[in-house]
């Protein structure tokens, strides 16, 4: 069974959630504050691959801001899991979208990461 986390980067926190090829859920999982944060996710977790949100314009072409493109390096050269990029236009807009309150459902970022893997596992696993 190989565990995955999805994530949902932002400049303020990254959402994340957690699934397996097994059951092939993604489940939300905590939102953390910086890369240190989610680099002790991995390894507290297990993980052993990435589905990251890929930032990109609403026309298709790559953000290519210089935070995500500096969390990306210094996250490949801190961590040995496999990443999976994943397009995740739209996809906070689709947590917000989803029924429930602040006090019964899941942060933004989390329920974004979620349905970033949810999308991952549903379309290649």
């Amino acid at each position: 069974m190989k565990e995955y986390l999805g994530v949902d980067w932002g400049e303020k926190r990254i959402g994340l959630a957690v699934g397996n090829d097994e059951i092939k859920i993604a489940t939300p999982f905590k939102t953390v504050a910086n890369l240190e944060e989610l680099l002790a996710v991995i390894e507290a977790e297990a993980i052993e691959s990435l589905v990251i949100g890929d930032p990109r314009k609403m026309s298709g072409a790559a953000a290519n801001n210089p935070l995500w493109l500096d969390f990306m390096a210094r996250l490949q050269k801190k961590s040995a899991c496999s990443v999976i990029l994943l397009d995740e236009r739209l996809s906070s807009l689709a947590a917000d979208a989803l029924p429930g309150t602040k006090k019964t459902k899941a942060s933004r970022d989390e329920i974004a990461a979620t349905l970033i893997l949810q999308s991952y596992f549903d379309q290649v696993i």
